[in-house]
């Protein structure tokens, strides 16, 4: 991927189309187009959420750790919106999958089961978490739904999963090394 912008706008996404990176032209509702955007908005999302944790690591720095976890994802979003720009292209690798599926299972060790619904909220990195799960979720679909078209590789979907998954672990990871009560859904009470 060496190709470099040196002119931001080229005025032909005007009339709504926008080009991919193999140098086909396709609408700018396209499912691939609609996929691709999912995934920067998520690689946006979660650089707010690194923000927030490099922020708040001077008074809890158990925080660090899951920075130099999440950091990582950046990159790999942004390969795996490279594939998603130049189909032929493949860059994001099962190992990465792997290493997703091992914070996991170290943050949930940590953490102990999950006994009931927690809700977004307790602090600001909590909430920023559980936006990044949410937003990892609407990729996901919007992959899915691509794949229903156009074939995708698996690891591209596979990642974006474990991804959402730990997210929300990374929330609540957040919550206890934070000192936080993590805020637990209440199930309306019956009306008489």
């Amino acid at each position: 991927m060496g190709n470099r912008l040196s002119k931001i706008y080229t005025r032909t996404g005007d009339a709504g189309e926008t080009g991919l990176a193999d140098g086909r032209r396709v609408a700018k509702d396209h499912p691939r187009v609609e996929a691709m955007g999912e995934v920067d908005s998520l690689n946006s999302q979660l650089g707010l959420l690194l923000a927030e944790l490099d922020e708040h690591q001077e008074r809890w720095p158990g925080l660090a750790e899951l920075s130099e976890t999440l950091a990582p994802c950046q990159h790999r979003l942004f390969d795996l919106g490279g594939e998603l720009a130049m189909p032929a292209y493949q860059a994001l690798e099962a190992g990465e999958i792997v290493r997703l599926e091992a914070a996991i299972d170290r943050w949930n060790a940590e953490l102990g089961p999950l006994r009931d619904f927690i809700l977004p909220g307790g602090s600001r990195p909590i909430a920023q978490a559980h936006v990044c799960r949410s937003q990892a979720r609407s990729a996901e679909r919007r992959c899915q739904q691509l794949n229903a078209l156009e074939a995708l590789r698996p690891e591209l979907l596979a990642y974006l999963n474990r991804l959402s998954d730990l997210l929300f672990v990374a929330a609540r990871l957040i919550a206890r090394r934070q000192g936080r009560a993590e805020i637990l859904w209440q199930a309306a009470s019956p009306t008489g």
